[in-house]
């Protein structure tokens, strides 16, 4: 049974990067961005197919009869939906956030299903998400960073400029245009990054033995992070700012990630 478990898993990592391309899609329309992540997500659903098959013909189970055996289902019609749209439809913001719904609904099935399909290694797989969980959330952190230093590097370059002193510094700081290119292209990697890194952590949090609140600190900061730099998408892809304000406004996100970090990790029940 530890071959199931290590299917599992290699279905969600596929499905973490084919969610990752598709918004990336989303947020910069990168076809090549759509096309890797619809070909990730055609090996999802060929693997969620042999689970489904292996359910009907060998366990002679139609995986209606539970919620928990339902989910397998449900999350198979989703993602053959989300391919249907990508190839019919250029409607990227159902896809991305159809997929974000499946890879949910499919990693909440493998954690409420494990301790029947790989009794062993049940234990293993649920602290194998809380680490996941981590590894992600700090990446984006990473990513977040990156945009972050951009960003004052766009500042400083942008005062220098004010003062006619920027010139000579072009060529150790950057072009003004590529720093917010830059920046921008940082928080799309960082975004979905967190996203995922929440999900798994709702998704740990519901299946352990730990207690879990919605008002912990640390899981309203976690969600106030997100938030806010989906704002910052939101200024720069829909209302179009860029340049000095939105940088000011990067350095201003990540003050709070930062108090998240440090101040909300603190007094977390259950977060370090």
């Amino acid at each position: 049974m530890i071959e199931m478990k290590w299917l599992y898993e290699i279905s969600l990592v596929i499905y973490g990067f084919s969610l990752i391309g598709y918004f990336i899609d989303f947020i910069h329309n990168n076809r090549k961005a759509n096309r890797f992540a619809f070909w990730l997500l055609s090996m999802v659903l060929i693997i969620q197919t042999v689970f489904f098959f292996f359910e009907v013909f060998i366990e002679k189970n139609f995986p209606v009869a539970t919620v928990v055996d339902s989910l397998l289902l449900y999350s198979w019609v989703l993602i053959i939906f989300s391919l249907i749209i990508n190839k019919l439809f250029p409607v990227r913001f159902i896809i991305f956030f159809i997929n974000v719904f499946g890879f949910f609904i499919l990693l909440m099935y493998v954690a409420a299903s494990a301790a029947n399909r790989f009794p062993n290694e049940a234990i293993q797989f649920v602290n194998e998400i809380l680490v996941a969980h981590i590894t992600l959330a700090i990446i984006s952190y990473g990513f977040f960073t990156i945009a972050f230093l951009f960003s004052i590097m766009y500042l400083v370059q942008y005062h220098l400029l004010k003062k006619k002193k920027g010139l000579k510094w072009m060529w150790r700081l950057g072009d003004l245009k590529e720093l917010d290119n830059y920046s921008f292209k940082a928080v799309s990697i960082g975004v979905p990054l967190l996203l995922i890194a929440i999900i798994l952590g709702l998704v740990w949090a519901y299946v352990s033995s730990s207690a879990f609140y919605w008002f912990d600190s640390k899981t309203i900061g976690s969600i106030v992070v997100l938030m806010v730099y989906i704002v910052y998408l939101i200024l720069r892809i829909v209302k179009g700012y860029e340049g000095k304000f939105l940088s000011s406004y990067n350095t201003i996100a990540f003050l709070i990630l930062l108090i998240n970090f440090f101040l909300f990790s603190s007094l977390s029940s259950f977060h370090f």
